[in-house]
């Protein structure tokens, strides 16, 4: 049996006989650098980088947009939520929202701001830039797209299906949840204050005083709908990941589709002041002359050609959501511009 002091005399043993080896092995091994001075520096230290953003973990996707009613754009991105003057491009607030992938806003009739987000809804009020409203029961918490009926009624769309909020009290009012084609990709309210829904199986046209659905058109080239807008002619203008389409309103026949976009997987649609329509595709923002569908322009210089979001006559200024940051396009010489805070060319190269 080993006593307590032969052990001891054993390990001592066998770390010196370690420490002989070891340094014998590192100089006999081609790829274990031997350093006798302190290792070379990483410039910056850690301690240095804290006002850096890297880009394997920053996301400057910018999903939303939205305008408010004091003249203030709020800028819904997967960094969170941010209030910034559009004349300027300086930063007036952030709001620390409790899920930071914002892909939908809307304003409802009394200037608060609604968001839409991967874990439900979030109302804000813009006088205060505070949360006063959250944790609605929807059919999901996965939010897609808003929008505001003739009464003032906030309708939801989720990828399971449609609710209606009452912006006042903050209640839900009311759900379709067995919406044909599941998922409310896409919301907008035409001019006789009918909401019509954009589903992975294309439109269902939905009476807003009654949840009922009144139509429902299938023949839609693409079939999953991505964005929609109510054109100034009354027009349902939808796109899909086959190109951008014209419906009539009323009874939902397809009118025509728009030969420049064919092929183009269509993200966004957006009117401006002149009724000039723009059109945010997978590669690239173009502007489109709504009457006969000619392209006009093509915008340069944005962070990505991917566009997620579009909001016009801001400021004298288009902005537009990439999935690579924010940027606003001069109205006089259709020239891009990125925003320096929501923008990944603004990260410093390390």
């Amino acid at each position: 049996m080993v006593s307590a002091k032969q052990l001891i005399q054993l390990t001592v043993g066998a770390t010196l006989l370690w420490g002989a080896v070891v340094p014998a092995m590192a100089q006999e091994s081609n790829s274990t650098p031997l350093y006798t001075d302190p290792p070379p520096r990483v410039s910056p230290l850690p301690s240095e980088r804290s006002g850096q953003r890297s880009p394997l973990t920053t996301d400057f996707q910018v999903g939303a947009l939205q305008a408010d009613y004091t003249g203030s754009l709020w800028v819904g991105s997967h960094q969170g939520l941010a209030r910034i003057n559009p004349a300027t491009g300086a930063i007036q607030a952030r709001l620390n929202v409790p899920n930071q992938f914002i892909d939908a806003m809307a304003q409802d009739r009394v200037g608060r701001i609604w968001l839409g987000t991967y874990n439900g809804l979030v109302r804000v009020d813009p006088r205060i830039n505070q949360i006063t409203a959250q944790n609605f029961r929807l059919p999901s918490n996965r939010v897609l797209d808003m929008a505001i009926d003739g009464r003032g009624f906030l309708w939801v769309g989720t990828d399971q299906g449609l609710a209606m909020v009452s912006p006042d009290r903050g209640l839900l009012m009311t759900t379709l949840q067995e919406l044909p084609g599941i998922s409310a990709n896409a919301l907008s309210v035409d001019q006789d204050g009918q909401l019509w829904v954009g589903t992975l199986n294309g439109l269902v046209r939905v009476d807003t005083a009654t949840a009922f659905i009144v139509n429902r058109i299938t023949n839609v080239p693409g079939r999953s709908i991505q964005t929609m807008a109510t054109g100034p002619q009354g027009q349902l203008w939808a796109g899909t990941s086959q190109g951008l389409f014209v419906f009539d309103a009323q009874t939902g026949s397809l009118l025509r589709s728009v030969t420049q976009m064919r092929g183009k997987s269509v993200t966004d649609i957006a009117f401006d002041e002149t009724h000039s329509l723009w059109v945010g595709t997978e590669s690239g923002l173009f502007k489109l002359n709504p009457y006969n569908g000619a392209i006009v322009s093509q915008v340069p210089n944005l962070p990505s050609g991917h566009v997620l979001s579009i909001e016009t006559d801001v400021s004298d200024k288009l902005w537009v959501g990439t999935t690579q940051g924010l940027a606003w396009v001069s109205l006089t010489t259709g020239r891009a511009n990125a925003h320096d805070t929501f923008s990944s060319s603004a990260i410093v190269q390390q």
